[in-house]
Parts: C-alpha cells; sequence; structure tokens
C-alpha cells in the first residue's frame, strides 16, 4: 500500500529547521532574532529601510520565500563576487538567509553539454551542479527545490525537447528512463548534504514535456516522475509547474487532466511575471480554484520584476523602457520591492493552502570584463550567459542562434558589482513592514500625438511616483527643441528631455500626418463615434480593452476573441471632408485565425474600395492601407472586416484617415 504523506507536517519543517540552527520556532513571525546572522527584527514596529513594504498580516513563517539561483556556480567560476548590502564580500547563501530566504530552487537538465564537454550554457546546470547548490544552501539552513526540466538545456513553454538520450525511446521505455534518472538525481543530491523539501516534476509544462505533446503520454511521464520522488523520500513535496495563469481555463484544463489520469503531486505551481501573466487578482482567483477543487497546495515557481532599464553586459534583457509589456511598477528598486510583496500577498490570498513563492534568477548579473568579447569569452567557458554556441548542437533554432550573456541582469536582486540590493530583503520584511522617508522614487515619462500642422505642446506636469505608493503631478522643464524641424520632416517620433523635481523625464512626441478619424487610437472612453456590427451576434467578444501590451500606441486597442466563429466589422463614418483624395489606414495583430478572411475597406461616392489584410502572431504588427480615396461628397465609410474559425483573436489600433497633398 502507498505510504501517504501528512502535508501539514511537511509545511511544518521549515519552523524545524529554523530551531535546528538555533531560531526559534514560534507562531510569532516577527520574534526570529535569535543570532547575528539573520536580519529578522524582533517587535510589531515596521524595520525602518530605504524602501517601503507593507506588513502581510497572518503570513505563516513557514511560507516558502524562495530564490532560484541556479546560475550562481557558473557566474563564480566566472569571477563574480556577491557581496552583502554594505558592499562587504560575502557568502551569497549567507546573504539569502540574511533577508528571509528559506529556500532555493536550482533546475536540472540531463546532460547541458556537447560532445566534446563543452557547456550549452544557462548555468550547465547537471546533477552534480545542482547537488553542490543544495549542500552549499543546507550549509546556510536553507532547504532546496529540485527542477527537473527533463531535458538537455531549457524547457517552457516554447520547446520541452526530449533529452539526446532518450531521443529514440518509446514512451514505456522513456518512461523508465525518466524514473530512474529522478531516483538516481535525488539520491546524488540528497547525499551530497542538500535538504530537498520540494521537487518539481518538470517545467512550465504547459502543453508539452520532454518531446511529448500527448497529455495520455506527459502523464505517464509525470507519474514516473512521481514515483521516483516518493521512494527517495516521502516527505519531500511534489509539483507540477504551468504558466500564463492568465488564460484560467487551460489552468483549471490541466488540472482536471492530471486528476483524472490520477497524477500523484502535492503542489500546482504556477509561473508568474507581471509584465506577461495578466492581474494579481486573477492569479489569486485561479490558484484558490484549483486549490478548492483538488486539495492541492499552491505557489508561485517563477516570478521576477526589474530594478533598472539599464543593460549591464551589453547582451539585451529581456524587459526594459522599449519592451511591450505591461508595466506595473517603475524599474526601481521600490518597484521591485513592491513587485515582490505584491506577489505574496496574492499567494496568502489564496489561504492556508497558498504556500510560496519563488523569485526566479535573482544572482544572475554581468560577468566581468571591460567589453562584449571578454565577457563572451567567459560565458562560453563556464556557461554563465543563457547559452552558449555549444548548444546548437541541440537547439540550433534558438540558442544556437541568439547564445550570449544573461537577459535577466536587471532584474537581480544583486547590483552589477555584486551588492545585495535592499529589495531583497522584502522576504523578511512583509513579516514586519519596512518604511523610510518618503521621496520621488521615479517620474513616469509622458507622450503626445502631434499632427503635422498644428502647435507642438508638450505637457506641463508628469506623474511622480512616490516610494511609498503616492502619485503627484509635478511640473516639467523641458529642454528646448527645434519646432520647425519637426514639422518639416513629416511622420516621425522625436524624443524630448526635461527636469521634473530634480529627476529626469522624456516625452516621447509622434508627429503624424493630419487624421481625421476621431477617436483613431481609442484612447478616449467616448466610443460612440465607432460602429460595431457583430454580424449574427456570434463573436462572443468585441470590446474597447485597456491593456497596453496589446495596443500599438497608447494603453487602448479594439479587441476580438470568439469561442465560436468570428465575424464582425468595425467601422466609422467620416463627414464634412474637404472634395480631394484620403489614405487610409490602420494596424492590427493577433493569431489563430484559421480559415480567415480579413480585410479593410473605405466607401466614398458609392465607390467601394478594399485592400486583404491578416494576423501573423502576437505583437507582429499589420499596417494595411488603401491609398486616392476621392471623395466629391465629404463624406468617407472607412473600416476592417474580420471572419475566421473560432478561438481567432487579435486587436486593432490606430485608425488613420490622411488627406493626400496634391
Amino acid at each position: 500500500m502507498k505510504k501517504r504523506i501528512n502535508i501539514a507536517a511537511l509545511l511544518c519543517s521549515a519552523a524545524m529547521l529554523m530551531s535546528a540552527c538555533g531560531a526559534k520556532a514560534s507562531s510569532d513571525p516577527l520574534n526570529f532574532k535569535t543570532d547575528d546572522d539573520n536580519l529578522w527584527i524582533t517587535g510589531s514596529e515596521p524595520v525602518s529601510s530605504s524602501v517601503y513594504v507593507d506588513k502581510i498580516e497572518g503570513l505563516s513563517q513557514n511560507f516558502i520565500r524562495a530564490v532560484d539561483i541556479s546560475s550562481v556556480i557558473s557566474e563564480e567560476n566566472s569571477g563574480v563576487v556577491y557581496r552583502d548590502f554594505d558592499g562587504n564580500e560575502q557568502d551569497i547563501f549567507k546573504t539569502l538567509k540574511q533577508s528571509g530566504i528559506n529556500y532555493v530552487r536550482v533546475r536540472v537538465w540531463n546532460y547541458p553539454f556537447d560532445a566534446n564537454g563543452n557547456s550549452y550554457g544557462g548555468g550547465g546546470n547537471d546533477v552534480d551542479t545542482a547537488a553542490e547548490i543544495g549542500k552549499r544552501a543546507a550549509e546556510n539552513g536553507i532547504k532546496t527545490i529540485v527542477d527537473f526540466h527533463y531535458s538537455d538545456f531549457w524547457a517552457d513553454p516554447s520547446k520541452q525537447m526530449v533529452p539526446k538520450a532518450w531521443a529514440d525511446m518509446d514512451i514505456d521505455t522513456k518512461a523508465d528512463a525518466l524514473y530512474t534518472f529522478t531516483k538516481e538525481s535525488l539520491d546524488k543530491i540528497i547525499k551530497a548534504g542538500a535538504d530537498v523539501g520540494m521537487v518539481q516534476i518538470g517545467n512550465e509544462t504547459t502543453g508539452a514535456m520532454c518531446g511529448e505533446t500527448n497529455w495520455i503520454k506527459i502523464t505517464k511521464l509525470m507519474s514516473a516522475g512521481s514515483k521516483a520522488v516518493r521512494e527517495a523520500d516521502p516527505n519531500i513535496l511534489i509539483a507540477v509547474h504551468f504558466t500564463n495563469p492568465e488564460k484560467s481555463e487551460n489552468y483549471e484544463q490541466y488540472a482536471k487532466i492530471l486528476a483524472n489520469y490520477n497524477v500523484d503531486y502535492d503542489v500546482f505551481a504556477s509561473s508568474y511575471y507581471s509584465y506577461w501573466h495578466g492581474t494579481l487578482d486573477n492569479l489569486t482567483a485561479i490558484l484558490k480554484k484549483i486549490s478548492d477543487e483538488y486539495g492541492k497546495y499552491v505557489m508561485v515557481a517563477e516570478m521576477s520584476y526589474a530594478y533598472t532599464a539599464e543593460d549591464g553586459d551589453d547582451f539585451s534583457n529581456s524587459i526594459g523602457d522599449g519592451s511591450t509589456i505591461e508595466k506595473h511598477y517603475q524599474f526601481t528598486v521600490q518597484g521591485q520591492a513592491d513587485g515582490i510583496s505584491d506577489v505574496i500577498q496574492a499567494v496568502h490570498n489564496v489561504g492556508e493552502k497558498g504556500i510560496g513563492v519563488c523569485y526566479w534568477e535573482p544572482a544572475w548579473i554581468p560577468v566581468p570584463g571591460d567589453n562584449y568579447d571578454d565577457r563572451f569569452t567567459l560565458w562560453e567557458k563556464f556557461g554563465s550567459g543563457w547559452a552558449s554556441s555549444y548548444s546548437a548542437e541541440y537547439d540550433p533554432n534558438d540558442a544556437g542562434k541568439y547564445y550570449g550573456g544573461s537577459s535577466w541582469d536587471n532584474q537581480a536582486l544583486f547590483a552589477a558589482d555584486g551588492t545585495a540590493l535592499e529589495s531583497l530583503k522584502t522576504f523578511g520584511y512583509v513579516y514586519t513592514g519596512a518604511v523610510t522617508d518618503i521621496k520621488i522614487d521615479a517620474i513616469s515619462d509622458c507622450s503626445v500625438i502631434i499632427r503635422l500642422g498644428d502647435d507642438i505642446i508638450l505637457p506641463e506636469t508628469a506623474d511622480a511616483i512616490y516610494n511609498n505608493g503616492e502619485r503627484k503631478q509635478v511640473k516639467v522643464e523641458w529642454e528646448s527643441y527645434d519646432e520647425a524641424l519637426m514639422q518639416s520632416c513629416g511622420a516621425n517620433d522625436y524624443v524630448i528631455n526635461g527636469i521634473a523635481d530634480g529627476m529626469p523625464v522624456k516625452c516621447t512626441v509622434s508627429m503624424v500626418e493630419p487624421n481625421y478619424i476621431d477617436n483613431y487610437s481609442f484612447e478616449n472612453k467616448d466610443y460612440s463615434m465607432w460602429n460595431i456590427i457583430n454580424v449574427n451576434d456570434v463573436t462572443t467578444e468585441l470590446n474597447f480593452q485597456e491593456k497596453s501590451t496589446d495596443a500599438k500606441t497608447g494603453n487602448f486597442s479594439f479587441h476580438f476573441y470568439s469561442e465560436n466563429k468570428v465575424d464582425f466589422k468595425l467601422e466609422q463614418t467620416v463627414a464634412n471632408l474637404k472634395p480631394g483624395a484620403y489614405n487610409f489606414s490602420l494596424s492590427l495583430q493577433g493569431g489563430d485565425c484559421a480559415n480567415d478572411t480579413m480585410y479593410i475597406y473605405a466607401i466614398a461616392d458609392g465607390k467601394e474600395y478594399t485592400q486583404e489584410t491578416g494576423v501573423v502572431g502576437w505583437a507582429n504588427w499589420q499596417s494595411p492601407s488603401i491609398k486616392d480615396i476621392t471623395t466629391e461628397s465629404g463624406e468617407i465609410t472607412v473600416g476592417i472586416a474580420i471572419s475566421c474559425d473560432a478561438k481567432g483573436w487579435g486587436t486593432i489600433d490606430d485608425v488613420l484617415l490622411n488627406p493626400v497633398e496634391r
């Protein structure tokens, strides 16, 4: 008979570990300080800091406060030095413990090396590397989450590649190999001294795992891994890991499939990056739904946020000022702290089954070097970049083409010189709260759209974001600019710098052709001028959506999606135009539009003009246009017609009707 686990006892293990290490295992989450290696403050008053952090009431001291530091060995081998909060060189594991971290997470790849033993990069995380990280964590009183990717390199929603050694195996043989690999790897990691508290069976297995895309086969592999973990140590929690919680219906489907195929696991884990994955309320809601319906513990297995927009190693970052993302916080240390505490609060809001949050790769900072070539040598030798050129053997279409350094250094919790950032302490401050002097943390940049020929008027004030979350308008002094030149150079974007309350701010000025479409970018919430024609009422979602990542400019766009067939038109009639010729264009993006018919159209003086178009993926904007639409009556109707199969989606933005100069 299979031995069942007392989950409550498992979740108390962190408290027992703290007791064994000299800290009090108290029900009072503030009563931690018993030695000089712990920065926790005893008492009910907030801690004085350089960041604001709200105390989270009722947060269990057994809550998993984890960081994934899989790249740390390769970073240290490359010459990276980690420092404490005062800039003194210190073992990173000691700094993590001092900051309130009680778990580290480490990925495991089967064989991330080429035939000559050269590292694919990404930390070179084989079993031996995981064992070393786990051992060092345990020596500092920190437990380990082992994250098996079941691949020789990165496994994520876009790729779940089978390990080289398993490539030709049928599913039964592969399941046996996965079981053996999991069992032997865990035995090795545990014998090295790691205190393993949790094991992930796969990484972001959103519809695929280990080269398989059939759920019957995926669940067979998951069950094989789960069996190995139970046999290695029945006290280890088993987690499955998915991503894209904003697609709640997918999470419900995954949980149902796992239940139908009797996959043995304890924790339903989700990635959550605020700039990609929807709202915190939605995160809480879907995790609570999973925990309530299936009795599982839930957690966030990956999150992060940027403390700066700067790139520290001449290898482009995943997010920055030019990224198409939902920027919920400023790119500052305070913004980073806000992001961490908000995710912890969201998981805590689930209830007792919300058990933890893990920050992804806070130590992946730039390796030493005076230039790109110096750093490239280290990335190649020690595998400290996201991928090396050697990865082309295994992943020729992605890593083998775009190899290089860290795309995450601006999301680290350590500065480029290795000094720990105050935001790292957020994992402890959520128990006490932290306060500081109120000051401006950042000034929001602004943008204006000016029609050619109209006066260029810049905003007099900008939005100042204070470190306590308050916002106020502050006066801006703009640098001089050449208005005549901007007017004469046609449609272009210009950046004008300014100063607001002693801090830099910039305004992007978009000079555009004169446009006669009313509310052309949907930023005004009066949409009465737009006519939405839902043919036979089949399209289930047609709305003006506030989501900057789906907008070409600004924050709003027109969104479509349907559980049924998509079939609609969006149009506007413009009257009182001067007789003459006009050009019509718009921008659209989207995907999954099978069997589509899409075209833009214009109707003027009884004549219809059309131009076919289509969508080719998220944020890949298409800009169809119709030239020389002539009118004597002064009235033109312009629009777009979209028809496709169910599940098609997309957005429309920046509808333009410009006069043609003769």
